[in-house]
């Protein structure tokens, strides 16, 4: 089973490497360029590559605004952590039955 597991996984990570090497294509019929930016629209946000092309920064960024990106990354990442301890801690009382 394990074996098949990773066989899968394998052929899943070539797929996708291929699609992004080979890139977003559309057909246009019959001369609609409306319907074939919409559809390329919807293929980039289901790619993920309007969310890399978003995620690029094209503008200057401050320093000041620098320090609050920072500042509201580090404070994401120690919710998550404290989340995570709170969780460990219920889900180890429900196993030792206390």
């Amino acid at each position: 089973m394990n074996t098949i597991a990773k066989r899968v996984t394998g052929l899943m990570t070539r797929n996708h490497q291929l699609q992004q090497e080979r890139g977003i294509r559309v057909k246009v019929f019959s001369n609609d360029l409306d319907k074939a930016l919409t559809i390329l629209q919807k293929k980039m946000q289901s790619s993920g590559m309007e969310r890399l092309i978003k995620g690029t920064q094209t503008h200057h960024i401050k320093n000041s605004e620098k320090k609050v990106l920072a500042r509201k990354n580090l404070e994401r990442r120690i919710k998550s952590i404290d989340f995570a301890r709170k969780l460990q801690s219920i889900l180890i009382k429900k196993v030792r039955g206390l």
